[in-house]
């Protein structure tokens, strides 16, 4: 086995055996595969493509890099991944009412990648939290809390830590194949015996289309029932950005209002679909419409708020953070209003713009060293479908510097179009149970 070798049958459309891939996501885990070789590898796939048979190889091989985990727990054990969007914070929603509702949560996740935020940088903007727990540390916060929230260990599917953070930094994010291997791996490595993809399409969305979206779903729902893991998926709309914020504190705070009944919108209803799937496949719910129902209770009973309170805490959080979560997270030094230049109706956001703007504002890594600024970012993002007058404000802008949020304020402006007419506003969810 040569990487240079596989890198030349990736370069002339042939795709490498499974013991070939196999021997390839070794490498990568244990450092026998240069950093040129793994970016060049990625570069490969996404250019050419896996077959299927190595697509499965590629996951599973990424998957046995490391240690798999098995639970022994008086519940199903199950999660949920999306493929990535902007405004995206449905795990801070979902997985806590999960867990209220009987389910055990060990949510592997990861950081921003592209124009998407990551679901660790939002939890780290709460201060404390700690991502990186230890194996024995995690096994027992999902026991007693029912739901954990970390990143991959080096134990936990290495090839795909690795290999994440080069795709993030040399454009090769779209690729299906890469996409459908790095979720599994982690996902498959965590021991699941339930599983619900949200899949993202639309402007937002590393999927533009409806067709590239369901062809991304049948990859990860049929590799992971390869593997043996009990998986659906739902493709939902990604036009315009799920919360009305963009942005890690800010999107932590769009959860806290869910968690704590004071609005409903995208982020609960999307939240309340994937768990009614979730909950029906794994036997908790008679079907989708119960399981939806379940969680809709979770979530205004306030026992997925105590779920969410008690995670933070074992994370190191603060005690009291679901009381007092205002006055923990942190806030810019320059907030400002954009304002609208005409009158019309909201016809079209550039999700991918206004993600990659709140990457220049601080608020995502260009390069992997990177600090986040956990403040910066957009709030009161305004919908498709409204009308404003000329003055109007189309969002509020958090920023750390002044120069820093003109720069954005000149996105913002060039992302949100404003028509004459109003146009049809895409569904939240396109299908679900695929």
């Amino acid at each position: 086995m040569d990487a240079r070798a596989i890198i030349a049958e990736l370069r002339r459309g042939e795709s490498p055996s499974s013991e070939e891939l196999a021997w390839f996501a070794r490498g990568l885990a244990d450092g026998a595969v240069s950093d040129a070789q793994a970016g060049a590898f990625a570069m490969g796939v996404c250019l050419r493509g896996l077959s299927e048979e190595g697509r499965v190889a590629l996951t599973l091989a990424m998957r046995d890099s490391g240690d798999t985990m098995a639970w022994d727990l008086p519940g199903p054990v199950l999660d949920k991944h999306s493929t990535g969007g902007v405004g995206d914070c449905v795990s801070l929603v979902l997985a806590p009412a999960l867990a209220a509702c009987g389910a055990y949560v060990p949510m592997v996740s990861g950081r921003g990648l592209g124009h998407t935020g990551g679901t660790l940088d939002k939890l780290e903007a709460i201060p404390g939290y700690q991502t990186g727990l230890d194996e024995t540390r995690f096994t027992q916060v999902v026991r007693e809390c029912g739901v954990s929230i970390v990143s991959a260990t080096a134990d936990i599917a290495p090839a795909d830590k690795r290999l994440y953070a080069i795709r993030d930094v040399t454009g090769t994010v779209e690729s299906l194949d890469l996409i459908t291997a790095s979720i599994l791996s982690k996902k498959l490595a965590a021991g699941l015996q339930g599983l619900v993809l949200d899949v993202k399409v639309g402007s937002g969305a590393f999927m533009k289309t409806l067709e590239d979206a369901e062809a991304l779903a049948e990859s990860l729902v049929s590799t992971a029932n390869l593997a043996g893991c009990p998986t659906s998926a739902v493709i939902s709309d990604m036009n315009q950005p799920l919360a009305p914020a963009l942005g890690n504190a800010l999107e932590v705070a769009t959860c806290m209002e869910v968690l704590t009944g004071n609005t409903g919108g995208p982020v609960a209803e999307l939240s309340v679909s994937l768990g009614g799937v979730l909950l029906a496949n794994a036997g908790l719910a008679a079907d989708v419409e119960a399981g939806v129902a379940q969680m809709v209770e979770a979530l205004a009973s306030g026992r997925a708020a105590e779920a969410f309170g008690g995670m933070v805490a074992a994370h190191g959080g603060p005690v009291k953070f679901v009381e007092e979560w205002r006055r923990f997270l942190p806030e810019a030094s320059v907030i400002r209003a954009v304002k609208a230049p005409r009158t019309g109706y909201v016809g079209a956001i550039d999700g991918e713009a206004l993600g990659l703007a709140v990457v220049g504002l601080g608020g995502g890594r260009q390069v992997e060293s990177d600090v986040i600024d956990p403040a910066v970012g957009f709030s009161e993002v305004v919908r498709l479908g409204t009308r404003v007058e000329a003055g109007d404000t189309l969002l509020r802008l958090h920023a750390g510097r002044e120069d820093k949020a003109d720069a954005a304020e000149a996105a913002v402006l060039s992302a949100i179009a404003l028509y004459d007419e109003k146009t049809d506003i895409p569904p939240l969810v396109h299908e679900r149970n695929r």
